[in-house]
């Protein structure tokens, strides 16, 4: 990180605050480069195995961390990284053997599933902290449910992850952040943990796991759902994220809120995992009383400064 830090001062690879940023100061972009480095660390220490059973997750995580780096240096046009993120969602279903283990005409559902969490990812990392906490709670519990309930995975292949959130986080869990994610953290983020996630549903066939992501969930699709009612452009960047109005007109502490996000979905993952109830009791039991509290929290806010 250290190293990057030298690379990225010098080649000028920062984010330049503007009317939609939740920071007011210039600082260095692309930190998340710490989960490709990660996985390329887990290759090494396992290089059979990633031969064997890793390699076209490896493609995919490389090729989609590559073009976000690259778009987080100098745009790029949406035909490119949406190309980019098809062909690395083809290598993800193809790793987790969702294609042998879904019939066909669920295979677009997927891919759909799966871009859009990503660029759920991508837009819930706009506060110091966010990604990393998120990530690094979604993370243990995998590692939890791969040790004390199924196994569906290498320890190693979520230990990696974590141990980078970690990194992460001592640079970016800060009220003066020394970095950002970038588009290449949060998309390598994401990719790993639904690589995860697509596995444990591929093992158990439960898709109550996708819950792990219930927050981020929640938030994105109520936020879409409330610029399509205002006739906006759901592509452009905004800042109506129930977050980003705390940190912006409310001036919470980042790290406070990004705090709060990571122990409701704590309590969220405690629940998920020792609850034997099917997916659609779930839903109503995490999303009614938790989606009833955010939309009367974002009502107040707007109320509050006239938005």
């Amino acid at each position: 990180m250290f190293v990057y830090f030298k690379i990225a001062d010098k080649y000028n690879i920062i984010d330049k605050p503007n009317h939609r940023s939740a920071h007011t100061q210039i600082t260095l972009r692309g930190g998340g480069i710490i989960f490709p480095i990660s996985f390329i660390l887990f290759c090494l220490f396992n290089l059979n195995d990633t031969i064997d059973h890793y390699w076209s997750f490896g493609l995919g995580l490389l090729a989609i961390c590559t073009v976000s780096f690259i778009d987080d240096i100098k745009p790029l046009s949406n035909r490119i990284r949406l190309s980019v993120h098809l062909i690395s969602v083809i290598l993800l279903l193809y790793f987790t053997g969702a294609f042998s283990l879904m019939p066909y005409w669920v295979w677009p559902i997927l891919f759909i599933l799966i871009i859009g969490t990503l660029n759920a990812y991508n837009f819930m990392d706009g506060i110091n902290g966010m990604g990393g906490t998120y990530s690094l709670v979604t993370l243990a519990a995998l590692l939890y449910i791969n040790k004390e309930v199924v196994i569906f995975t290498e320890n190693d292949f979520i230990i990696y992850p974590i141990l980078a959130s970690l990194v992460f986080l001592f640079f970016n869990f800060r009220k003066k952040a020394k970095c950002f994610a970038g588009d290449i953290g949060s998309m390598g983020m994401g990719f790993w943990v639904i690589g995860l996630i697509t596995l444990l549903i591929m093992k158990t066939q439960d898709y109550k796991y996708i819950l792990l992501l219930s927050i981020y969930g929640m938030e994105v699709v109520l936020t879409i759902i409330e610029r399509l009612l205002l006739k906006e452009n759901i592509f452009e960047a905004h800042r109506r994220h129930l977050y980003q109005l705390f940190a912006n007109e409310k001036k919470v502490s980042h790290l406070i809120i990004s705090s709060v996000y990571a122990v409701f979905q704590v309590l969220i993952n405690i629940f998920l995992i020792n609850s034997q109830l099917p997916i659609w009791a779930l839903i109503l039991i995490i999303f009614v009383p938790i989606g009833g509290v955010y939309l009367a929290l974002k009502w107040s806010l707007k109320k509050q400064y006239n938005l």
